[in-house]
């Protein structure tokens, strides 16, 4: 499966889904919905004012052990279960060339079994125990996770620790998953006109990085993949130094710390892995493109490249591309969807990258209607919002969106481990989501004007047209 992410939110577009989820770009399961009643803060007045002492936080356990895998411990008894997710700093960015979709492979072969668990007696195991299992690939991580009941614990401990030192990875396994992959890819992708169009825009934008490479992997790579490439990938980049474990639940935390020795302090070392320079470059000419499908309408999608994961000028842009396109009281749904009436949806957003990040617009458009009209009239709103700036009622109604979502997204374990793990993953320090909203709250409407006239301009477009005909705009 394949995951796609916001910096710290799950973002979808209308009709183009960022979350094919991970968003593989592809998630083929379901996180546990079961909601705790922890304290995160006081959370009044969002349909006002956010309050001024507004707090998000819970107590979280940070160690190492001496092999370097971090743990992260989150203890809390409301129910009988626990969050037990394992994540690794790699992802589709750090492939050689030649290997698309590798890390998203072996992530599917992590589930083939190891030399206690076998194949066959992997899943069984964990549903006749109630657990529940998936996992996801990104361009910059990989993650696992179990749902499971806290008298399980310890069985996890022992199958995830197993699997890390004893993989089975056989080439009668890699045969049948990559047809598993491959199909994958028809439906997501190749017989997908939006996923075909979001996979050329990522080509477009990060034309000179990994990131422009589709996190699946092309078919022709797919097909080339080996056992051989697969153990030299997990030997490289699956070792304790790059991991981050985290448990959110129903455990005693001195208990869990015995435990965690027991089964992971025998991991042997390795050395930190890194990738090759991140190569990242300013764009200096608008690129426009085609995807030929026998669709009824166009649908367009077009993006600006932007910032890294917690740059100063994520927290504008998220704010900028809640107002002009999340929700049907955004500008873009107003005017295209409800006011003018040429499109059947219109949304807007901003995701971020370790390394990079995108601004993204898409439109579907109903019958009839012309790409080149629908393109100058978002160039008219992104004028508009660059000289004009934004209503001081329109920033507040997203800061109380931002605050309305960070917290339900706390509201389940899983929910609370996927915080904690991608934060330590992406910065080096869990504790960066807390201190997100105050500087949500930081933002005003001169900087959503200053980022919009920075990173909206006309030549650093990237557009992408899907239609019966393939035509290409300019």
């Amino acid at each position: 499966m394949i995951f796609n992410k916001k910096k710290l939110l799950i973002c979808c577009l209308v009709f183009i889904s960022f979350k094919l989820q991970s968003a593989s770009q592809f998630d083929d399961g379901k996180l546990n919905e079961n909601p705790t009643n922890d304290v995160i803060g006081a959370i009044t007045g969002l349909n006002s004012q956010i309050p001024s002492d507004l707090k998000l936080g819970f107590t979280v356990e940070k160690f190492k052990l001496s092999n370097g895998i971090t743990f992260l411990l989150h203890e809390t008894h409301q129910i009988p279960l626990i969050s037990y997710q394992t994540w690794f700093r790699v992802g589709s960015k750090d492939e050689l060339p030649g290997e698309s979709g590798l890390a998203h492979m072996l992530e599917h072969m992590m589930f083939k079994g190891s030399k206690k668990y076998s194949n066959k007696d992997f899943d069984r195991i964990l549903h006749e125990n109630g657990i529940q299992n998936n996992a996801f690939t990104s361009w910059d991580y990989t993650g696992y996770y179990e749902n499971l009941p806290s008298s399980k614990l310890e069985l996890i401990m022992d199958i995830e620790v197993d699997r890390l030192m004893t993989l089975q990875l056989k080439s009668e396994d890699l045969q049948k998953e990559r047809e598993v992959v491959k199909e994958e890819r028809r439906m997501r992708v190749d017989n997908e006109p939006n996923g075909t169009a979001r996979e050329k825009l990522f080509g477009s934008v990060f034309s000179e990085n990994n990131y422009g490479i589709p996190v699946i992997g092309t078919m022709k790579e797919i097909n080339e993949y080996n056992v051989e490439k697969l153990q030299k990938f997990f030997n490289k980049w699956y070792v304790p130094s790059n991991a981050v474990v985290v448990l959110v639940g129903d455990f005693n935390t001195a208990q869990v710390r015995k435990l965690i020795q027991k089964y992971y302090g025998n991991l042997p070392g390795g050395k930190v892995p890194t990738s090759d320079t991140f190569k990242i470059s300013e764009p200096t000419k608008a690129l426009y493109e085609s995807v030929e499908f026998p669709v009824q309408a166009p649908t367009m999608l077009w993006g600006y490249k932007t910032v890294p994961s917690g740059d100063k000028d994520a927290y504008a842009l998220d704010v900028l591309g809640s107002v002009l396109g999340d929700g049907k009281s955004s500008r873009l749904h107003q005017k295209l969807v409800y006011k003018d009436q040429v499109a059947l949806g219109a949304s807007s957003g901003h995701y971020t990258l370790k390394n990079s990040g995108l601004f993204y617009f898409g439109v579907y458009l109903k019958p009839g209607q012309k790409p080149q009209m629908i393109k100058n009239q978002i160039q008219e709103e992104i004028k508009k919002v660059s000289e004009q700036g934004i209503r001081d009622e329109e920033l507040q109604k997203v800061k109380n969106m931002i605050i309305s979502q960070y917290v339900t997204s706390m509201e389940t374990l899983d929910g609370k481990a996927h915080l904690l793990a991608m934060n330590e993953i992406l910065f080096g320090d869990y504790t960066t989501f807390f201190k997100d909203l105050e500087k949500y709250k930081s933002v005003t409407t001169s900087d959503v004007k200053a980022v919009a006239q920075r990173y909206l301009k006309e030549a650093r477009q990237n557009l992408i047209v899907v239609d019966k005909k393939g035509q290409v705009l300019q």
